[in-house]
């Protein structure tokens, strides 16, 4: 038996300004953008040339749902970014103004830094030893 996790629901606000954000400023690709009804859309991104964890947008729903956009983990790390080049993906997103909120820093397990998506919650951008 196989089995293995192909997607990550992400609450988001607006569909196209979060597909804008993480192509224009993490270089992400959409994989999927299906509209399901006038106002429902299956939208998938990952990393270009990811074979792992997609993200599937989902846009909010009602106020409780929207209360949690950009706060899924209660303000901890969410997701984990690995990378095989730290410096050109980070200066990369630093020139698209991208958040950090910290300074690039040398872990036991490689090369990491905090940044924050376009709605708050928190990325860990990692290139491990």
């Amino acid at each position: 038996m196989e089995q293995h996790i192909a997607q990550i629901s992400l609450l988001v606000a607006d569909y196209d300004e979060a597909i804008a954000f993480y192509t224009d400023k993490l270089g992400f690709e959409v994989v999927q953008d299906i509209p399901l009804t006038e106002v429902k859309r299956w939208v998938v991104i990952t990393p270009k040339n990811s074979k792992g964890c997609k993200l599937l947008l989902a846009k909010a729903s009602n106020s409780r749902q929207l209360a949690c956009v950009g706060n899924q983990t209660g303000g901890r790390v969410f997701l984990f970014l690995y990378t095989d080049d730290f410096w050109r993906d980070y200066n990369h997103m630093q020139t698209k103004g991208v958040e950090f909120t910290e300074k690039p820093r040398e872990e036991n397990y490689g090369q990491v830094v905090v940044f924050k998506d376009l709605y708050g919650n928190l990325w860990d951008l990692i290139q491990v030893r």
